[in-house]
């Protein structure tokens, strides 16, 4: 069975710890992050792009593949399906009529007024059915799917009224991170980060996870992170191995052992991650 972000994020915020979210992209991916999570006790959100479910076959057809397997591989951590970077109002629904227990609305390339309407109106739609919503002020910079942008940090006042006005889930203040590889030293404003954390009160979002030092995650989730995305660190982790393994095993052909042949590597990319973002009691 399936939990909601609101089930998982409250016990990270109270006990300063985060949930990861994994992007999923593919069967083999979704089976790889959950058992590994499962082996280290840790709940788990797993993200999905417009992007990533469109490849996967569609919303429902990611639904089914997270639940059989939830199912066949005796997963017994809370695990959360969750639309990252919904573009548009009508794929956050279709997302959540397919099962999906957690929606991202990210509208925050409009006006702040046009991102509040957008977001009441996923909230309403997705409160009806038990299902919570994360919404972003600001912009975090880089590229993911179709999101091409410079970093714009979030205002306080911004913040606190978006939070205010559409009774969001959980809420990704833009504070330095950025999507993809960065170039040069991540500049993520913890000052702002704990100023957003004590006005608004409710869960905090950091994307952009992959490349962050760890001093600076701990002190983040320090600072009310209790839920970090990561993506990119796993794709690298993934990539390098396979291409280590098509070059040292030019005769192999069986999709499933090159596919396969990334597993480990996956697996311990996500395995450091759980033990930082289980660190935030250190600061």
């Amino acid at each position: 069975m399936l939990n909601n972000t609101s089930e998982i994020l409250s016990n990270a915020k109270k006990n300063f710890y985060a949930v990861p979210q994994f992007n999923i992209n593919n069967l083999e991916w979704t089976k790889y992050i959950l058992e590994v999570c499962e082996e280290c006790k840790s709940p788990l959100i797993l993200g999905v792009s417009e992007g990533a479910s469109k490849y996967m076959g569609g919303y429902k057809t990611v639904y089914n593949i997270v639940t059989g397997l939830l199912k066949d591989s005796n997963i017994t951590i809370p695990v959360v399906l969750h639309l990252d970077h919904g573009s548009t109002i009508e794929c956050c629904k279709k997302a959540i009529d397919a099962g999906f227990t957690s929606v991202m609305i990210d509208s925050s390339s409009y006006s702040l007024e046009k991102n509040i309407d957008m977001t009441k109106e996923v909230v309403a739609y997705a409160h009806q059915r038990n299902v919570t919503v994360e919404a972003e002020v600001g912009h975090i910079g880089g590229t993911e799917e179709n999101i091409n942008c410079e970093i714009a940090y979030a205002k306080l006042d911004d913040c606190i009224k978006f939070v205010k006005e559409t009774n969001i889930d959980l809420f990704a203040p833009a504070l330095g991170s950025v999507h993809g590889i960065y170039k040069g030293e991540p500049n993520i404003d913890l000052e702002r980060m704990m100023l957003i954390k004590d006005a608004v009160e409710i869960p905090l979002v950091l994307h952009g996870g992959t490349g962050i030092p760890e001093n600076i995650i701990v002190k983040s989730i320090a600072s009310g992170i209790c839920k970090i995305n990561i993506n990119t660190e796993l794709q690298i982790a993934w990539s390098n191995a396979v291409r280590k393994f098509l070059i040292d095993n030019p005769e192999v052909f069986d999709p499933r052992k090159i596919i396969g042949s990334g597993s480990e590597a996956l697996k311990t990319a996500a395995r450091e991650k759980i033990r930082i973002f289980n660190s935030g009691n250190r600061v």
